[in-house]
């Protein structure tokens, strides 16, 4: 009986998980303009996640830093995109959980994708083997 009592929330939590995955990322209406992505010409790195999923907060600081050093410089695109505040932007990339880093080429071809949290470090050896320096 007891294995039986822990199974019941476990459950739930796991339809809740469903039903809010469902309702993100399958949903085709956009509340906010999405940015082109990939940025022609340029090596991108997007970041599909949301400012309210916590290791998606763990990594806006990182973004945030890797925008100052990437994207303001010219070297390299670093997108992040909600995926709450634009629900069909999951199904369009195919995402399966946030956060999702997609790598693309210069030439906009995905190159790497990532799901859950990507350190700093990790970012930027990726970025690196990419041809950016």
């Amino acid at each position: 009986m007891k294995k039986i009592g822990s199974f019941v929330p476990a459950m739930v939590v796991a339809l809740l998980l469903v039903f809010c995955f469902s309702t993100v990322c399958l949903s085709t209406d956009e509340k906010a303009p999405v940015p082109q992505v990939p940025v022609e010409g340029k090596v991108t790195m997007v970041d599909i996640g949301a400012k309210k999923c916590i290791p998606c907060k763990m990594m806006l600081p990182i973004l945030k830093e890797l925008e100052e050093e990437y994207t303001s410089t010219g070297k390299a695109a670093i997108v992040f995109i909600d995926v709450w505040e634009n629900p069909a932007v999951g199904h369009k990339f195919g995402i399966k959980s946030i956060p999702t880093q997609i790598f693309y080429d210069a030439e906009g071809k995905e190159v790497s994708r990532h799901e859950g949290f990507l350190d700093k470090n990790s970012i930027i050896t990726r970025l690196e083997t990419m041809g950016v320096k």
